[in-house]
């Protein structure tokens, strides 16, 4: 039977549409968002997804706050994550967040506290409301998957994510930034936590605070910790190709499960001038 052209562009279009919907590296993860992943991918300023916006306004348990997600319907849910900032912050400080790991296939709310001079414990309880309020409220919710959540802050936000992660420990991954609190002492965290510090920072310095933190976490945790040459207590908040690139990389491995991001965790980096100490449990997962 011939077949004509129309027919040859109808199945093109029903295979190119079949390929799109499919996860990448179903067969890894059934998790996995977005294109092989490539050093450039990870270090740009954006990934490969298109991105929309919901503003929040305060009242929610926390600040007001903005939502960036993913578009993109075809390829399921994806996972969320929660921002906060740090002492006498507002949102502005950990915005450049939002859009970058959005782009890179995650729901991500970045917001204000209540009080700029919250605790910790205080920025930890609106972690949790700000991951509730975008599974259950948001416009967002319907491409959000709930069982698929992570927290993440700078300072006293950085702190109120590793406290956060003690209240919900099934919570994917954490990452505290430049992180302070009074305790330091997190050895029945069971949540995978990337710990990133800075060499020159005297108002959370790493001796007193981000080691101590990653030193305290169980053996038997994922978990990683950076000391970024040269830095200061102010670096997460200001795009950073370091901070982006391993800290998507952790997301993508353990909110996602997806192996592909492996590599760019293991072997544990070397010889990265932006770098002054890197550690980690290798292999990972």
């Amino acid at each position: 039977m011939k077949r004509g052209p129309q027919w040859t562009a109808a199945v093109v279009g029903a295979v190119t549409a079949l390929l799109v919907s499919v996860p990448a590296a179903a067969g890894e993860s059934p998790y996995a968002r977005g294109p092989e992943p490539t050093t450039a991918t990870i270090e740009g300023d954006r990934g490969s997804f298109e991105i929309a916006t919901e503003k929040v306004p305060a009242g929610q348990g926390f600040g007001a706050g903005t939502i960036h997600y993913p578009t993109d319907t075809r390829q399921g849910t994806f996972g969320a994550i929660a921002i906060a900032p740090g002492f006498l912050e507002s949102e502005a400080a950990i915005a450049w967040y939002g859009p970058r790991l959005a782009s890179q296939g995650f729901v991500v709310i970045t917001f204000s506290t209540k009080s700029t001079w919250d605790t910790p414990d205080n920025r930890s309880e609106q972690l949790l409301a700000a991951l509730r309020y975008v599974t259950e409220t948001s416009q967002a919710k319907s491409r959000v998957d709930r069982d698929r959540l992570a927290v993440m802050g700078h300072s006293m936000g950085g702190g109120g994510a590793l406290i956060a992660s003690q209240k919900a420990p099934a919570l994917k991954a954490a990452i505290p930034l430049t992180g302070w609190n009074p305790n330091t002492t997190f050895s029945d965290l069971k949540v995978p936590t990337f710990v990133v510090s800075a060499q020159n920072d005297f108002i959370a310095p790493d001796g007193t605070y981000s080691r101590p933190f990653y030193q305290s976490l169980p053996e038997s945790l994922d978990k990683a910790y950076v000391l970024l040459a040269g830095a200061g207590h102010l670096v997460p908040t200001k795009p950073n190709v370091t901070i982006a690139k391993y800290s998507i990389s952790w997301l993508k491995r353990f909110v996602d499960e997806d192996t592909r991001y492996d590599r760019f965790l293991c072997p544990l980096p070397a010889n990265d001038p932006k770098i002054a100490v890197y550690r980690g449990t290798c292999p990972i997962g």
